[in-house]
């Protein structure tokens, strides 16, 4: 076999298991980073694969293609009323909140490795960075759901922070390797990495939503890839200018995600299938790149880091923040527990390694462990501590049919699946004592497996799935129809 088919057989066998492995870690109630990373340890050089693979440079290469489009799936998935619910508390907690752990965590692992304090610091700003794949991965694997305010807190503050962690990580760096002063010109540096990563971001996406509505491809299949290929062009106009690439390509994902698009639903599942598959390839590079062995031998040390950052500098970074915004105390506490670390983390540990920094091998093997810690303890407890703080709420039926328009140009039309749930103003009546607005039309109705095709005289029961073809503009007065009736 040629090495390229070799590789072409090693990739489908990894890629096939670490699917595989997804439904395994849905049973344990754990992030399946931790599975997708153990995989790649058992493929490395000191597992049963026994795959040598030590390019750094290659890993970070396919760290941060992954990373982008992970991010931009991200935005692409956070709705407008979360921003709306949380942003002011959640763009503090994304950057003075990374600031505040950075300098806690970096202190204390100076002290516990024995380094210079920059190099302390820089540790810190690594791990400094939630991951919302990993926190949101572990709710749904569990059937549970957040209360809406606290959600979307945890979704707002662990898409946007990777920005501020990067840069820090950077600008530190460069001031390691005498690149760059402390003081104003890391001061000069933040503002210039998210000035131009904020503009070019909102500019290529507001641009990106009239070219995917205007142009006419031919086909709908590509209107998903224009879509990616309008998020890695704000990646890299942000990069070439000088400005954070991953906050420019977020911040194109949101402004694509809340705008209607052609082709949109498609748009969403080929984005999102895609970014599961960069977390498998991501994640198993990351297992196969590290050695077992020397990170072992940092676990008392990384223990010691890890407590401190998750029981210590988290909960500093949070509780100066949140009652603020009158978030009770019960939500300030969940909040400060799920911070949970993943991929930017990893990733961002290859950077000293690349510049030469002569501690690079010792924090890559802490920041390794720090991250399968965080992702074992804390996601295993999330749920439990969820439940206890009367914070869950249970998710609903999930639909077993799910309808889509497919056109070749923007459609002024959605439609909604209403899942008649206990209590619901709709259930028990006839469609036709529904008062549906005379533009509105049921297309069907499915009840468990069976699918009802609806009259005027069919009564809407408890449970049935009811999907509805509606205008935008009356989603509103038909969500009351279906609302819960209240006392």
């Amino acid at each position: 076999m040629f090495l390229i088919d070799q590789l072409i057989l090693a990739g489908g066998i990894l890629i096939l298991l670490g699917i595989l492995l997804s439904k395994f870690s849905n049973r344990l109630g754990l992030p399946v980073l931790v599975l997708f990373l153990v995989l790649g340890m058992l493929a490395g050089s000191q597992g049963i694969g026994g795959i040598a693979f030590t390019n750094f440079g290659v890993a970070h290469a396919v760290g941060t293609l992954a990373l982008a489009v992970i991010m931009f799936d991200g935005g692409m998935q956070t709705q407008r009323s979360a921003l709306e619910a949380a942003w002011k508390p959640a763009v503090l907690l994304a950057t003075f909140g990374v600031l505040v752990t950075a300098l806690i965590t970096g202190i204390a692992a100076a002290y516990i490795l024995h380094v210079p304090i920059l190099v302390g610091v820089l540790l810190g700003s690594i791990v400094g960075s939630t991951d919302a794949a990993a926190v949101f991965g572990v709710l749904r694997s569990q059937g549970l759901r957040l209360r809406p305010r606290v959600a979307a807190i945890l979704e707002i503050e662990s898409g946007s922070n990777d920005p501020m962690a990067i840069f820090m990580t950077i600008g530190l760096i460069q001031v390691l390797v005498g690149q760059r002063e402390l003081g104003i010109g890391l001061a000069g540096f933040f503002g210039q990495q998210m000035g131009i990563g904020a503009v070019v971001g909102l500019g290529i996406g507001w641009a990106a939503v009239r070219v995917i509505n205007r142009v006419n491809l031919g086909t709908a299949a590509l209107y998903p890839v224009l879509a990616g290929a309008c998020g890695l062009l704000s990646y890299g106009v942000a990069v070439w200018l000088g400005g954070s690439g991953f906050l420019s390509i977020y911040l194109a994902g949101i402004v694509l995600g809340n705008s209607r698009l052609t082709f949109q639903r498609g748009t969403l599942l080929f984005l999102d299938g895609l970014a599961w598959l960069s977390q498998i390839v991501m994640f198993v590079v990351f297992g196969m790149l590290s050695t077992p062995s020397d990170v072992a031998a940092v676990a008392w040390p990384g223990l010691a880091i890890a407590l401190i950052l998750i029981v210590v500098a988290r909960p500093l970074s949070v509780l100066p923040i949140l009652p603020a915004f009158r978030f009770s105390a019960k939500e300030d506490l969940l909040v400060a527990w799920v911070g949970l670390r993943g991929a930017v983390p990893i990733i961002l540990a290859t950077f000293p390694l690349m510049y030469g920094v002569p501690e690079g091998p010792l924090l890559f093997n802490i920041v390794f462990f720090v991250v399968l810690l965080s992702a074992v303890l804390q996601g295993w407890s999330l749920p439990l501590l969820a439940g206890k703080l009367g914070l869950r709420e249970e998710t609903g039926v999930r639909p077993p049919v799910t309808l889509d328009i497919s056109s070749l140009r923007q459609v002024d039309a959605d439609i909604v699946d209403y899942t008649v749930s206990p209590g619901s103003l709709a259930s028990g009546l006839r469609v036709r004592d529904l008062g549906l607005p005379e533009d509105v039309v049921i297309a069907m109705i499915t009840r468990g497996e069976q699918l009802v095709l609806p009259r005027g005289s069919t009564e809407v029961r408890q449970g049935d799935h009811v999907f509805v073809v509606l205008r935008p503009a009356t989603r509103g007065r038909v969500n009351e129809v279906f609302a819960r009736r209240t006392p």
